[in-house]
């Protein structure tokens, strides 16, 4: 019986390596004895709460390799369908497998145990999203969406917790982000959808939604613009709001992709909600928080398509036969194949990477928030650790969005190619892949806008300092010494990278910004893969492969940045060309 957690050789071996043990600790209060709803099942010690992720884990991967992963294909061909009267029947197979996780008591992952969640950190979340993703993609948009409820945890009064949370962790209810609409896509402070107040103080909404994942779903967190006097992110204000006859879908997309994910155009006519947190902070604090979040989701869901596709093209590669060998042996598909492998080891060790990042910070504005250390020095480590964790995750949630979903789309697309022309057809699962995989690098935020949120953070001192800190770590192997040294000429080329950017102006960094970023994750992913290799042979192996194959594209990156070339913009209407005449 396939299980997608314990067959996965690399997340076994991340989930040994990590620091979930500190991260259990942070996330358990110290084992200081948990008291109200759910205490019997606290975990007595970071053994015990480590050991609970791994069950809890295995049965992610046991549904996901034995239920969900068989009914993909089937999904993927019904889709969902829309009604008569505005509201959406989900395909047989999505809710069977909504079913089946909930039944596993996996739909509140990350929320407390006072509410019926596991308390999960996102680290483990962040696992479980791949594992899902593997076995069907699209269902991983509504299992994923989880940030829903932690959202309404972090930031709603008692009694909005007290009526939804439970029922999230039930898995009666599944969420939406209602964030976009047809004229404010990825600049969310031109969102217009009107949200006021009737004669007895009850907030109404009014307006448009489009491209909502889960738009169907039974409880949705809606953007609105509660100030109609200020135009900007100022203005706008987070909802929460539950289906209703006066919620209609207008639309149901027709996707390339994720088949079984419904999206969603929504029409608001007077829809009640309930305000959470503060007015005016729905862009500015809210939303913010929530996108940090689905960025490291996203990125998990690169992950598990990903190495869904590259499965298919190993087994594909060994046991198909050319020229009398199987195609494994012939140079270009050995070496194709090995760097699809790789490249997924190297965007997971940056998005797990990131993902226990965010722990450590949610969990230290959280002691901050509920338990504020008495001693003045203590409580003052905690505010500069705040600032600087906001500071690096504020790169690298971008920067693990980015790279996995862009990885994914090559890895998919080579995964066709490794199967050549039986690729292209349906009776191999990898053209779906495909077509999943090239929504990654466009919702929750284009590869573009991760890179314009990246580079700020690269440029900002973000990136010299996380990388000073990997380079405290000593070697005594002399192959991994000479990677350390690589590693450090690449930081210093993207420091002198960064000078030349900085020199050049705003314009400039987004132009060549993609090039910056590039080299940075080149120098953050070898030195995270330098602290795998002292694990074993194999993993010694990855860096220097790695390694030695990302330093040149540094070297040639970081000397387009000192070219100064601006001609896509200075010539733009010669190198572009007129617009095509309709």
């Amino acid at each position: 019986m396939p299980n997608f957690f314990r067959d996965n050789d690399d997340l076994q071996f991340l989930f040994q390596h990590l620091d979930l043990a500190g991260i259990a600790t942070i996330q358990e209060d110290d084992f200081q004895g948990a008291d109200g709803p759910g205490a019997e099942y606290a975990p007595v010690d970071a053994a015990d709460a480590v050991d609970n992720y791994r069950r809890i884990l295995d049965i992610v991967g046991d549904v996901a390799g034995n239920q969900i992963a068989p009914r993909a294909e089937d999904v993927d061909l019904e889709g969902n369908h829309l009604n008569e009267d505005g509201t959406v029947t989900l395909g047989a197979g999505v809710r069977a497998n909504l079913r089946a996780l909930a039944q596993a008591d996996l739909m509140g992952f990350t929320l407390p145990r006072a509410f019926g969640g596991l308390n999960c950190p996102n680290v483990v979340y962040t696992m479980a999203n791949e594992i899902v993703s593997r076995a069907d993609a699209s269902l991983m948009n509504i299992f994923g969406l989880q940030g829903i409820a932690e959202t309404i945890n972090a930031f709603a009064n008692q009694e909005i917790k007290k009526e939804f949370l439970p029922r999230f962790a039930k898995g009666e209810l599944t969420g939406a982000m209602a964030l976009t609409e047809p004229d404010a896509g990825s600049d969310l402070q031109s969102v217009g959808l009107r949200a006021w107040q009737d004669t007895d103080g009850q907030w109404r909404l009014t307006g448009v939604k489009r491209f909502i994942t889960n738009g169907c779903g039974e409880v949705l967190l809606t953007l609105a613009r509660s100030e109609p006097d200020v135009k900007d992110g100022r203005g706008l204000s987070l909802f929460v709001n539950e289906r209703s006859p006066r919620l209609k879908v207008r639309h149901l997309e027709t996707k390339l992709g994720i088949h079984g994910s419904p999206t969603c155009e929504l029409v608001y006519d007077d829809v009640p909600a309930k305000l959470i947190g503060e007015r005016q902070l729905g862009l500015i604090s809210y939303t913010m928080s929530l996108m940090n979040g689905a960025r490291i989701g996203i990125a998990a869901q690169s992950l598990g398509i990903a190495e869904a596709a590259f499965r298919v093209a190993r087994d594909y590669g060994h046991s198909r036969k050319q020229f009398g060998v199987p195609i494994e042996k012939l140079p270009a598909v050995a070496e194709l194949i090995t760097d699809m492998r790789i490249a997924i080891e190297a965007a997971r060790a940056l998005t797990y990477e990131a993902s226990c990042s965010c722990d450590v910070e949610n969990n230290n504005l959280r002691v901050m928030g509920f338990n504020p250390p008495g001693e003045p020095d203590e409580l003052k480590r905690r505010k500069n650790d705040a600032r600087v964790l906001k500071r690096r995750n504020g790169m690298l949630t971008p920067m693990s969005k980015y790279y996995a979903s862009e990885m994914c789309v090559k890895v998919a697309n080579d995964a066709i190619q490794v199967l050549g022309g039986s690729g292209y057809m349906k009776d191999y699962p990898v053209e779906r892949h495909l077509r999943d995989a090239r929504i990654t690098t466009i919702y929750e935020g284009t590869s573009q806008l991760q890179i314009v949120a990246a580079v700020r953070g690269v440029c900002g001192g973000a990136f010299e300092k996380l990388v000073t800190e990997y380079e405290e770590r000593e070697y005594a192997d002399a192959l991994l010494c000479d990677l350390r040294q690589t590693l450090s000429q690449g930081k210093d080329l993207v420091l002198d990278g960064i000078r030349v950017i900085k020199e050049k102006g705003g314009q400039y960094m987004d132009l060549a910004g993609r090039r910056l970023v590039d080299s940075a994750i080149a120098v953050i992913i070898g030195h995270i893969f330098l602290r795998h290799a002292t694990a074993g042979e194999r993993k010694r192996a990855v860096a220097r492969r790695y390694i030695q194959t990302t330093a040149p594209t540094i070297r040639r990156d970081i000397d387009l940045i000192r070219s100064g070339d601006t001609s896509p913009l200075d010539q733009f209407e010669v190198l572009a060309g007129p617009p095509v005449k309709k």
